[in-house]
């Protein structure tokens, strides 16, 4: 039979949940809504009804079948599992890990930040399989980032490790968070905004113009494989900016890969091949660098992470 653990990513909108064979199975996923009234005084105690209820429903015992249960929150983790804030959830100066354990009978709970764990899950089962080093890249509505040493998240002593992109890369970058941080340029919202921009900016003919304003990352990226000047454009100074990030990481962590995912990713090799040139022509120093890849699990990256966190 075996011993199993539970993976929990939780979310702004839903909480995901996985049950796993240590070996990195997925037996089966689910999930629940994250209730946020009263900053978020229900989301853990909805997760261990749900986790108690499955795990009987699969004939097992809590106390006796089951390892532990890892946890992905969306904020900044302490080394004691405390979070200080979690802005989507509510939660302020709480420590999910404690209170998760005392609610399912005193199992071991782990927690980490859910970008870090979504690195660990395709270092895991993902991506990165077979790589004990890994920089995962998530370009979706912000730009995340997780970097996995030796098998192991490196959270850092302030829980900043990873935060890629808010790496300042631009220098003349005056709106929004400002700090001309990579988030502004290569998260889906970023490109929407560069297209916006070129669009302002040029008389070029484009496919981009009937959307005007809604023009959307995913609009860029169709019409660049298609050829469309200017969203090639656009995705000139996308891949410029993510290769140089790449390579900054690159030269402080070294690992084996990056790994990149989020709903951006899903340009899938046309993407990789455009940075790839970017991020070759930053790292001369060697040959020998980390290649690029695409993440492969999608929005379960989390629960595969949290549930790793428990074989650590």
């Amino acid at each position: 039979m075996g011993m199993k653990c539970i993976g929990v990513d939780v979310g702004g909108t839903s909480v995901k949940m996985g049950i796993f064979e240590t070996t990195g199975e997925l037996l089966d996923k689910w999930e629940v809504k994250t209730r946020k009234e009263e900053n978020g005084k229900y989301i853990l105690p909805d997760v261990a009804a749900s986790i108690r209820e499955k795990v009987s429903a699969m004939g097992l015992d809590l106390k006796t079948d089951i390892a532990g249960a890892g946890l992905g929150v969306p904020g900044p983790v302490m080394p004691d599992g405390s979070v200080e804030v979690c802005v989507n959830l509510g939660w302020k100066n709480v420590n999910p890990q404690k209170e998760l354990s005392a609610l399912l009978d005193g199992i071991p709970v782990k927690s980490g930040n859910d970008a870090n764990v979504a690195a660990l899950g395709e270092m895991w089962q993902g991506g990165g399989k077979g790589y004990d080093n890994l920089v995962m890249i998530t370009l979706g509505t912000g730009v995340g980032g997780g970097v996995i040493l030796d098998q192991k998240i490196v959270a850092g002593r302030h829980g900043l490790a990873g935060e890629i992109g808010h790496i300042h890369v631009r220098d003349e970058e005056k709106e929004y968070c400002n700090c001309g941080g990579l988030e502004q340029i290569c998260s889906a919202t970023g490109i929407a905004r560069e297209a916006r921009r070129k669009m302002a900016a040029s008389e070029t003919a484009s496919v981009l113009r009937q959307y005007g304003d809604n023009v959307s990352a995913k609009n860029v990226l169709d019409a660049a494989k298609e050829g469309d000047e200017l969203a090639l454009e656009v995705m000139a100074v996308v891949s410029h900016y993510l290769g140089l990030a790449l390579s900054q990481a690159a030269l402080i962590a070294d690992p084996d890969i990056f790994v990149i995912g989020g709903g951006v990713s899903k340009a899938g090799q046309f993407l990789i091949d455009m940075v790839q040139k970017d991020y070759d022509h930053f790292m001369t120093i060697s040959k020998n660098k980390a290649r690029l890849g695409l993440a492969t699990l999608g929005n379960d990256a989390g629960i595969y992470g949290a549930a790793r966190l428990i074989l650590q």
